[in-house]
């Protein structure tokens, strides 16, 4: 069976925008580090320097490592859909919605202080993610 090519399009997506992800958090990190003259030496278990960092340079860190967590589900999820003969335009759509919503999540993460309002659109994605793997599992068993 073929593989819908374009159904991993949002893979690439997420991909690339957690490599964004981490462009940003060491341009803020490394001169957040210099200004607190925090040694990198000293800093090398996480956490050890957190308080010294400004929230919003901690946020994009804390972000990137989000990018690390329930997005691993994600690309499980559609490239098992993609080898088994999923990816059609629904689950596409899903795909890009959660994408879009993993991208929102990062900004309003790093850009806000609202822990609702990050957590509304972290609730959102994760609903996505559900609709996606329950779509996935009546296919395989219908």
């Amino acid at each position: 069976m073929p593989i819908n090519v374009e159904f991993l399009y949002p893979v690439l997506a997420l991909v690339v925008w957690t490599l964004i992800l981490w462009l940003w958090m060491y341009a803020t990190r490394i001169p957040a580090m210099q200004k607190a003259q925090i040694n990198p030496d000293d800093a090398r278990h996480p956490g050890t320097y957190g308080d010294r960092l400004p929230a919003n340079v901690r946020s994009v860190a804390d972000n990137y490592n989000h990018l690390h967590e329930q997005p691993t589900i994600f690309y499980a999820l559609v490239f098992f859909a993609a080898l088994t003969g999923g990816g059609d335009h629904v689950a596409t759509l899903l795909a890009w919605i959660y994408v879009g919503l993993r991208i929102v999540h990062s900004f309003v993460q790093i850009l806000s202080p609202k822990v609702t309002l990050r957590f509304s659109v972290f609730a959102l994605a994760s609903i996505t993610l559900i609709v996606l793997a329950g779509k996935e599992v009546i296919r395989i068993l219908v």
